[in-house]
């Protein structure tokens, strides 16, 4: 891994050759639904991805005290904001993180400063966008680092709101960002913009979910307290309702931005029908979906989202265990 120091000053293709490699090795979901995107969207919407995987990096670093979390996060919100130049993020942010174990990811905050080149070389429009998520992530993944600890959340509410701030955030961004490069999806969406909430909430829910005993053997919980693991299902099942009507609104003309959500809302569903099914698991890897049937649900959603009956109908039967 290079140190900010070594890191040299590449040439806008190399930038994005390299957002695109790194997005496959800190991420493999979103490594095959973010090629999915138009180019132009492509582009900003991978930016941020990494942007957040920047943030998410920071919150996941188990030996950081809540007060250095909140601190790294200050200094990177700083640096995206430019009030403050990057390298005062990147060398006390590499220096903190000199345990953390995931190399791809300390690799990205090494290359901050080329990955906010990338930023820059988007509209101003789409640039005021990724900002303000940031800044909502950022700010709110800080309030949360303070509130850290094993019993878990105070209540249903608060479960909410944090599952906005991760990612109910990303969700208003992709609607900003498609209706800044697709008038169609804009007038689609015009007044259901509540509904990409639910769609960014719904897949945070799962992953909670999911990693929730390995967040347990760190001395976490994302859960909120005395809210019983059927309750949780439900909600993350209403919310799955209301991803698929916002995915329902996307134009059939934009293809891709179809294929984007439906794909990431289609892992959700699977991996969730598998926690109720199992309803009790001491591993993530027990309810993580197979690389076959993530490959298999890649190549279905490619005539899947030419008909709103067939993703209905994924849905309906893919769920079965969560609508009891």
């Amino acid at each position: 891994m290079r140190t900010p120091e070594q890191t040299p000053t590449l040439s806008p293709t190399n930038d994005l050759d390299y957002q695109k490699a790194i997005l496959g090795s800190v991420s493999r979901t979103f490594a095959l639904t973010i090629p999915l995107l138009p180019p132009s969207i492509e582009k900003v919407v991978g930016n941020t991805y990494l942007l957040c995987r920047i943030v998410d990096t920071i919150e996941d670093a188990a030996d950081l005290s809540p007060q250095s979390k909140q601190a790294l996060s200050a200094l990177f919100l700083d640096a995206v904001l430019e009030k403050a130049p990057v390298e005062t993020f990147v060398a006390p942010c590499l220096n903190a993180l000199k345990n953390y174990s995931n190399q791809d990811e300390l690799d990205l905050i090494s290359h901050t400063p080329t990955v906010l080149r990338i930023l820059h070389t988007c509209s101003i429009q789409d640039q005021v966008a990724v900002s303000r998520c940031v800044s909502i992530m950022s700010e709110g993944m800080s309030f949360f680092h303070g509130r850290q600890n094993q019993a878990g959340l105070q209540d249903l509410a608060e479960f909410e709101q944090y599952c906005y701030v991760v990612a109910g955030v990303v969700g208003e961004l992709l609607t900003t960002i498609f209706s800044n490069h697709s008038q169609a999806f804009k007038e689609k969406m015009a007044g259901h913009e509540n509904l990409a909430i639910a769609f960014g909430q719904a897949l945070q829910m799962t992953n909670i979910l999911k990693d929730s005993p390995e967040d347990k053997a760190r001395g976490v919980s994302w859960k909120p307290i005395n809210v019983s693991h059927e309750a949780l299902l439900r909600l993350a099942y209403e919310k799955l309702q209301e991803s698929l009507h916002y995915i329902l609104l996307i134009p059939k003309e934009e293809p891709g931005m179809r294929r984007f959500c439906f794909l990431a809302f289609g892992l959700a569903v699977m991996t969730l029908s598998k926690i109720a099914d199992r309803k009790e698991f001491d591993s993530k890897d027990e309810v993580k979906l197979s690389r076959n049937t993530v490959m298999s649900f890649y190549g279905f959603t490619k005539w899947a989202v030419k008909s709103d009956m067939v993703m209905k109908i994924f849905f309906s039967l893919s769920s079965r265990s969560l609508a009891k």
